[in-house]
This record gives C-alpha cells, structure tokens and sequence, in this order.
C-alpha cells in the first residue's frame, strides 16, 4: 500500500504519504507492506521515482534501448538501456497532470481534461509557455524528484500574472504542451536513440498530450501505450507496487541507486504485520 504522496522533500530528509496500514492489517487479516520511499532518502536519495526498477524488470529488452513514461500528477521516465545491460536511468521530468487537472477543476469542475479535448480547443500561448519553462527544475541534472510541493497552483498562478485575459482553453493547452515538452527535453536528453517510447499512468489516456509529446520527439520514435506490450496504463503502478512489496518480503532492494541517487541498494517498506 504506497498512498497517496502529500508531501516529499527529500532534500530535508522526508516524504509523507497518505496511508493507514495498520487498520488496513486488522480489517483485511492480511500482512501489509507500506512507507516504500523512506528508506532509500535515508540512504541519501530522492525517494523516487522508484517505479524504474520495475519497468526494468519487466519491459527491458535485450538489444533494444525504451522510455517508459509514467505520467501521473507528476510525470517521469525510465530509460531501459537493454535487460540485463544495467545502466537504467529514471527522474520526474516535472508536471504530469496536476496542472491541467487543477485548471480544468477550476473552470469547469471536472476532474481532468478527458481525451485532452479541452486543451484540443485552445492554441498555445509561447509567452505563458516560456515563462512555465524558466523553472529551475527542468535544467537540474539527475537524479531528481518532484511533487506537488513544487507544481501547484499558487506556482502556476504566479506565472500567469500577465495572461489574466487569456482564454482558459488557451492556458490548458499551453499546459499540456509544458508537460510533452518537459518530457520530450528529458528524452532527447538521455535517450536520444531510443527504439520506442511506451506511456502509461492517466496521461496515456490524454491523445493530445500524447500526439504533443510525438511532435515533441519530431516524430522520430514510436509513441504508444503500455496496451502494446501487454500491460493497460493504469495498471502499470499498482503492479510496480506489489512487485515492491514481493521484493520486501524475498528482501531483495527495491531501488536502483542509478536512479534515486542512493549510496547502495536497499529493501524498501515497512512491514504490518496480519
């Protein structure tokens, strides 16, 4: 049971996730395996993403270098260099959904922009856009992490000072375009050869954020779903989750330090026991 991350400052040494294991242990009668990131910020890491090692696992291919990018609230990507070949990499490259979905909440009380439909109807604002990517996390090196305590809204708000009379459909699309951008940036950054690029998490349910990010890559790689390797998008993290929790319990590490910035590998989770 990962929850749901409220706070994650790992440069202060902690991350807080929304969670109760052990009510969830007495009410199921079954062992619960919780609080996955603590142990690897202790070792001096991030903390995340820890979803890598798992993609790794399970869609590296020998001979053939893959991206898997995980956008959720915040995105990330895993950069698989060949199974069995190491070397994988991992970061958040920023925003994900979280600021379309607060902007689309804000003027039409939805939870997200379906298909991307909203943001199909605006055009890009290149002023608001560049101002979005002056934030100094886009240009940090790996390995690094974010969240909400960075992407939200009073962040947003502030950069849209100057586009008060801005279209709203205009600043969803402009928010779309900073995530396929900051994501195709990070790709072109660490893995420029790539064979495909595979999307899973809610944004791979978003087709204009997904046909953004192909213009993004110049229409070079293949951009696809999870879906096509045998895997639905939304399932890929609650699979990276019990494959977690199956490594705790065998105590085999959960994280790669390549990815996290650790000093070593490391069991992740705390045990609740039935």
């Amino acid at each position: 049971m990962h929850g749901q991350t409220i706070r994650h400052r790992p440069e202060l040494g902690f991350t807080r996730q929304t969670n109760n294991p052990a009510l969830l242990a007495e009410l199921c009668g079954i062992d619960v395996i919780a609080d996955f990131r603590s142990r690897d910020i202790a070792a001096g890491g991030q903390g995340a993403p820890l979803v890598p090692a798992f993609h790794h696992a399970l869609f590296g291919q020998p001979g053939q270098t893959r991206v898997v990018a995980n956008i959720g609230g915040i995105a990330n990507i895993s950069v698989l260099q060949g199974k069995g070949d190491g070397g994988v990499i991992g970061f958040d490259t920023g925003p994900g959904n979280a600021l379309m979905d607060a902007w689309i909440a804000r003027h039409q009380g939805k939870e997200y922009d379906e298909d991307g439909a909203w943001a199909a109807s605006g055009r890009e604002i290149p002023a608001l856009l560049n101002a979005l990517l002056t934030e100094p996390y886009f240009s940090l090196p790996a390995p690094k992490s974010t969240g909400r305590d960075l992407f939200h809204e009073q962040w947003l708000d502030a950069k849209l000072t100057p586009h008060i009379h801005d279209a709203p459909a205009d600043i969803q699309f402009t928010l779309t375009k900073l995530t396929a951008l900051t994501l195709a940036d990070a790709i072109h950054d660490h893995a420029p050869h790539a064979d495909a690029v595979y999307i899973c998490g809610g944004g791979a349910y978003n087709g204009t954020l997904l046909r953004e990010l192909a213009m993004a890559l110049g229409g070079k790689v293949k951009v696809e779903s999870t879906s096509a390797l045998g895997v639905a998008p939304n399932r890929v993290e609650a699979l990276a989750f019990a494959w977690l929790g199956y490594r705790f319990m065998e105590r085999l590490a959960g994280n790669l330090p390549s990815v996290t910035g650790a000093s070593g590998p490391r069991v992740l989770g705390a045990l609740y026991p039935r």
